[in-house]
């Protein structure tokens, strides 16, 4: 079911929240529980360098989140960096995600970072135009690399 939503509410996320930013996550392509999400989320809140912003409709669903943390260099400034943003499938194009994207920023802002950058995957073009419109540029391309430990 596809619903127009031209105004939510954005917000810092609270553990009742939980079980959506888990399906939402699954959306984005990164499967996650409830149970996951209650035992990161109070870490990221108690950290002054992390934030997870909630956007919700006007009849109290959540449809999306933005993750926007610190990113600290040695050798540069530091910046902030966006880990997380998704709308739900059924929201897409009706400037949620641009709110969200607003909020991070303006946190980014408020912590004092003159720089927000994020990573997109190559396979995601549409959100690549998105981030465009929102003024983001492509600045490198990349591999990912990770070890189990």
């Amino acid at each position: 079911m596809t619903r127009a939503v031209t105004r939510v509410q954005v917000r810092s996320a609270v553990a009742a929240d939980a079980e959506r930013i888990a399906v939402l996550a699954g959306q984005l392509g990164y499967p996650s529980t409830a149970e996951t999400v209650l035992r990161q989320l109070p870490r990221i809140q108690a950290a002054p360098d992390q934030a997870v912003f909630i956007a919700e409709a006007p009849d109290g669903l959540i449809v999306g989140w933005v993750q926007v943390h610190a990113h600290h260099f040695v050798a540069n400034d530091p910046r902030a960096e966006v880990g997380g943003l998704v709308v739900d499938e059924n929201f897409r194009n009706f400037g949620v995600g641009r709110q969200l994207m607003e909020q991070a920023e303006q946190w980014a802002r408020v912590k004092g970072y003159r720089e927000v950058v994020l990573r997109s995957n190559v396979i995601r073009e549409r959100a690549h135009k998105f981030y465009e419109s929102l003024g983001y540029t492509v600045t490198k391309t990349q591999k990912h690399f990770c070890k189990n430990l």
